[in-house]
C-alpha cells in the first residue's frame, strides 16, 4: 500500500513572544509575523500532489495572557487539538509542515511517534534546544518545543498528546545558543546528542552516524530557520549570533539524512519576514480602498 503524504499550513504564532526583539515592527505585526510567514511558505513551495490541510489558527492579539506559566496557553491548547483532529482524521504517513513558530512540531511528531514507535528518530536543526519548562524565565511556548514532544512540560497540551519520543532519539543539529546556563545544563542532564554549526558545516556525517546508531529506520526533521548564520540569509527573527549554518549547509543536511533513512516528517519553522511585513504596513496607509 502506497503511503500517504500530507501537506500541513499551520500558523501558529502564539507559541513565540517576540515582539520586543522586533523593534523596527510594528508590536501587533511582529507577534503575528509567523502567521504571515508560514502563508508566503505555503506560497513559495513548490506545488504537489498530495492532499493539503490548514489547522484554523486565530489571529486576535488584542489580548495575550499566561497561564501556568505559558503565553496564550488556552488558546494553544484548542490548536494544538485542532491539527491532531486533522491528522487523525486525514491518517498520513507523512507529513510537510510549513509554520508558524516551532510548536507546530509536537502534534505532528507526537501523532508519528504513535506510529511508529521507536522506529522513529528526531533530529532537531535549530540554534536553541526548545527545552525549557514552565516557570522557566521565557514564557514561549515554542522555546518548549522539544521538552512536550518528550512528554514534559504544560499538563493541557501534554496530555492530549498520542505518544512521545524518548531522549535517546533526539538529536540537536546546528546548537549554537542555550540563552541560560541552566537550559545548557539541562541539556547534559537529558543526555541529549548535539552537534554545533562548525561540526556539520562540511560534512553531515556527525548526524548520519548518530542516526544509524539510533537503530531508527524513519527520521522526523525540524528545521528552524533561526539555526541559518544571518550574515548569510535573515530569514529569522535573530540577526544574531553568528556562526550559524548556511543555507545551503542545511538543504545538504537535511538531503542527507532523508538519503539514508525514510523521512516522515520534515517541518519548516519560524520563518520571520521582516520586508513582507513593513510592505503589508505601507499598504494599509495607502487608499487602496
Amino acid at each position: 500500500m502506497e503511503n500517504k503524504t500530507i501537506r500541513l499550513i499551520y500558523p501558529q504564532w502564539q507559541g513565540a513572544n517576540i515582539a520586543r526583539w522586533l523593534p523596527d515592527l510594528p508590536p501587533e505585526e511582529a507577534s503575528r509575523g509567523y502567521y504571515l510567514g508560514s502563508m508566503l511558505l505555503e506560497f513559495l513551495a513548490p506545488k504537489t500532489a498530495c492532499e493539503t490541510f490548514r489547522v484554523p489558527v486565530s489571529i486576535d492579539v488584542s489580548e495575550r495572557n499566561e497561564k501556568d506559566g505559558v503565553l496564550d496557553r488556552d488558546i494553544l491548547t484548542l490548536q494544538t487539538k485542532a491539527a491532531l483532529d486533522i491528522l487523525k482524521i486525514a491518517n498520513p504517513d507523512k507529513v510537510i509542515t510549513l509554520g508558524g513558530e516551532c510548536s507546530v512540531s509536537v502534534p505532528v511528531f507526537s501523532y508519528l511517534a504513535a506510529k511508529y514507535g521507536d522506529e522513529v528518530a528526531v533530529i532537531w536543526i535549530d540554534a536553541h534546544p526548545d527545552i525549557t519548562l514552565p516557570g522557566d524565565d521565557y514564557n514561549g511556548y515554542h522555546a518548549m518545543a522539544l521538552t512536550a514532544i518528550m512528554g514534559k512540560g504544560d499538563r493541557a497540551i501534554i496530555r492530549q498528546l498520542p505518544a512521545n519520543i524518548s531522549k535517546r532519539m533526539v538529536c540537536l543539529a546546528g546548537l549554537r545558543e542555550c540563552e541560560y546556563p541552566y537550559i545548557e545544563k539541562r541539556v547534559e542532564e537529558l543526555g541529549l546528542s548535539h552537534f554545533s554549526p562548525a561540526e556539520l558545516a562540511n560534512d553531515s556525517r556527525p548526524v548520519i552516524e548518530w542516526l544509524y546508531k539510533s537503530n531508527a529506520s524513519k527520521v522526523m526533521i525540524h528545521f528552524d530557520m533561526d539555526v541559518m548564520d544571518p550574515s548569510d540569509i535573515l530569514a529569522a527573527v535573530a540577526d544574531g549570533p553568528e556562526g550559524g549554518l548556511k543555507l545551503k549547509e542545511v538543504v545538504r543536511l537535511i538531503n542527507d539524512i532523508a538519503r539514508e533513512k525514510e523521512l516522515v516528517a520534515l517541518t519548516i519553522a519560524e520563518p520571520m519576514p521582516r520586508l513582507a511585513i513593513r510592505l503589508k504596513k505601507m499598504l494599509s496607509e495607502l487608499p487602496l480602498l
